[in-house]
């Protein structure tokens, strides 16, 4: 009888759950076929993971290791005042600690490339 379920996927029950995995197990499977010369179909074979969860596991790694290396997200405070009379056409531009008020008729070029020289100190 055995020899006749050779070769037949597995059979699932109606009221069978979703395995679960605590983070750490998947960092530490992740960790495993992350290893040089791991076979990825070996490492979830092994620990019972369908390779495409891995793959997923790995990428979700791959995303939250890339957020953590971008460093804190740092915010700028800003504040939208009333114009005082007299300054119609004026922006302000704080870069890095700098101040620049301009006018309406700045040329935009010029102002670019004093932004640019502001944000590389």
């Amino acid at each position: 009888m055995k020899s006749d379920l050779v070769g037949q996927a597995p059979q699932v029950s109606a009221g069978r759950r979703r395995r679960y995995w605590p983070a750490e197990e998947k960092r530490k499977i992740v960790a495993e076929s992350l290893a040089p010369g791991a076979s990825m179909a070996e490492v979830a074979r092994r620990h019972g993971v369908n390779p495409n969860l891995l793959f997923t596991w790995r990428r979700q790694g791959l995303k939250s290791a890339s957020r953590a290396d971008a460093g804190p997200v740092e915010l700028v405070r800003i504040a939208i005042a009333p114009e005082p009379s007299g300054s119609a056409g004026r922006m302000e531009i704080v870069v890095e600690g700098a101040r620049i008020v301009v006018g309406a008729d700045v040329d935009g070029a010029a102002l670019a490339r004093v932004v640019k020289a502001l944000s590389r100190r």
